[in-house]
């Protein structure tokens, strides 16, 4: 009866998860819930802020690199892209779990706002973090 109970959570658990509507991002709100499963580069407080991602030269470029870097991880799919604005969604590997990782450029200041935040659950386990740390550290190589 247990192994039945459970069978019957996971389908529940997955059914829920792969019908989750997409979010509509307008790219200027890049705040955070208060529920530590987010991080922003706009967030004033410690628990949820990062830092933004700097860049020197074309902001053409940049943005052109920010692409492949955020590619090079697993699951991606960029669901919005604008010459001064990235979304991409990533899914957890077993319950399709939907986070929403977003950048926005601000060329006069050589920076990119960054945006990663699960759309469910009350915490990550800090893995938007780790996410947007992951991706710096390709975008400045």
């Amino acid at each position: 009866m247990k192994k039945r109970q459970v069978c019957i959570l996971a389908a529940v658990l997955m059914a829920t998860s792969s019908c989750a509507t997409v979010r509509e991002l307008p790219g200027a709100d890049m705040s955070c819930p208060a529920a530590p499963k987010c991080v922003s580069s706009q967030a004033s407080d410690s628990r949820h802020h990062i830092e933004p991602f700097a860049f020197l030269g074309s902001p053409a470029g940049a943005m052109q690199r920010l692409r492949e870097a955020v590619l090079t991880g697993k699951r991606v799919t960029i669901v919005e892209e604008r010459p001064d604005y990235l979304h991409a969604e990533v899914r957890s590997l077993i319950f399709r779990f939907v986070d929403d990782v977003e950048f926005t450029l601000q060329a006069e200041q050589g920076l990119i706002q960054v945006r990663s935040s699960a759309r469910v659950g009350y915490t990550d386990f800090g893995v938007n973090r780790r996410r947007v740390e992951r991706i710096r550290q390709i975008f400045q190589q």
